[in-house]
């Protein structure tokens, strides 16, 4: 080193009882201010969650108003099918029933020939 640069023990004390003497006030000045940034920082990020909560929220609700649509299609597309179900049962049920009637005449013209031959015979 050269000698410009070289202090003496006394020089180094005084800076060191300087340095001792303001480096509290100096910590409590950079806490206060870091604090007041960090109080900043955090305000902001819970300012920016607030906004991302509400955007989602928004999302969820446009979300939920889609299904409710889609559930509604779903019941009208039921409703339609069962009604064709119920309009085919009908049409099957007319067809028993006609079925039902053919075969009753037939039991009655078929017992009413044996009767008839039965006398005749």
């Amino acid at each position: 080193m050269s000698s410009a640069m070289e202090l003496s023990r006394e020089s180094l004390e005084t800076i060191g009882s300087f340095v001792r003497r303001n480096l509290p006030t100096w910590l409590e000045q950079i806490d206060q201010s870091g604090r007041r940034n960090w109080e900043l920082q955090l305000t902001e990020r819970i300012v920016r969650v607030e906004e991302e909560l509400k955007a989602q929220r928004e999302l969820m609700q446009q979300g939920f108003a889609v299904m409710d649509k889609r559930f509604e299609d779903l019941i009208h597309q039921i409703d339609k099918r069962f009604e064709q179900v119920d309009g085919r049962f009908a049409q099957i049920d007319r067809r028993f029933s006609t079925v039902q009637w053919t075969i009753g005449i037939g039991f009655t013209v078929i017992t009413v020939l044996m009767s008839l031959y039965n006398f005749v015979g």
